[in-house]
């Protein structure tokens, strides 16, 4: 057996794994999304359109004429809004955590690590429903604060956007700490050693060494929170109400209440598009700064 089909053979479990649990439903969602919507919901098999990728952008008024219709845009550009804010969010957040963890003695980061990872032994809906209980009226917040003499009335933060956010930073930082400290953990000490012996004070050996170095870091935490809290259901569910509402209540919807299977499928493959074209072009920029480096 020649050296490629061995490759070949040893590849090949992971590759019917991968083509069975991620490619056939992928494909049959696709399916599903060029389908007609039943009369009662549901879809008819065999019956092909593209009304699903029309009604993203138009509805029919009274006279059956399609008009632009921009409310699952809003939906869009405010998921991606709040994506977006997130992300930089967690990121503040995680950046000097993971500094300080990555400089510890050896024995304590594996004590900080445990503690980083310790939210993910718990369901997220539990978390969640926790974040309910403080931030409604009356509850923990309202409680320090007025206890504080800080504030006499209730802050009312429950279903909010800033709910929202503040229950997807608490449930995506750690994704975003842990690619971060993994990168910096690997920084030779000796360079940052250098740069204070070069004249370096601790601000410019951060700028100047350790961002530089823990960029691929950085770039993969942005990654792990952007994509999946741009599809995040239970935090804009139960902490922002119909306010806020995300894409991924948008899809619930639809496949729950509306029985709209394929524009829900249209709506999941518009977001898929979207990650992959933004995925696409970082790569790109990445590539191009790579070529021009060399």
């Amino acid at each position: 057996m020649t050296l490629k089909l061995e490759r070949t053979a040893l590849l090949f479990p992971a590759l019917f794994t991968v083509g069975i649990l991620f490619l056939v439903p992928l494909g049959f969602m696709a399916y599903v999304s060029t389908l007609q919507r039943g009369p009662d919901g549901g879809v008819l098999w065999g019956q092909h359109t593209a009304d699903a990728y029309l009604q993203f952008l138009f509805e029919r008024d009274l006279e059956d004429n399609l008009v632009v219709n921009t409310d699952y845009i809003q939906i869009f550009l405010r998921s991606i809004g709040l994506a977006a804010i997130t992300a930089a969010c967690t990121l503040i957040l995680a950046f000097p955590t993971a500094l300080w963890m990555a400089f510890q003695p050896p024995s304590r980061r594996t004590l900080l690590l445990f503690l980083v990872t310790v939210p993910f032994w718990t369901n997220l809906l539990v978390r969640n429903y926790s974040w309910v209980l403080m931030l409604r009226s009356d509850g923990v917040v309202d409680w320090v604060l007025m206890g504080l003499h800080l504030r006499t009335q209730s802050l009312e933060i429950l279903y909010t956007p800033l709910a929202t956010g503040i229950g997807l930073v608490y449930s995506f930082l750690p994704y975003m700490i842990l690619p971060i400290y993994v990168s910096m953990e690997k920084i030779d000490r000796r360079y940052v050693e250098a740069a204070f012996d070069l004249g370096a004070n601790r601000l410019q050996a951060v700028r100047r060494i350790i961002l530089p170095l823990a960029m691929p870091g950085i770039t993969g935490g942005v990654i792990l929170v952007f994509v999946p809290c741009l599809g995040s259901f239970v935090s804009p569910e139960l902490l922002g109400g119909a306010k806020s509402m995300m894409i991924g209540s948008l899809i619930q919807q639809q496949f729950g209440q509306a029985r709209n299977w394929p524009f829900g499928s249209a709506l999941a493959f518009v977001l898929l598009g979207l990650i992959l074209l933004a995925l696409w072009l970082h790569a790109m920029r990445y590539r191009r700064g790579g070529e021009a480096a060399s």
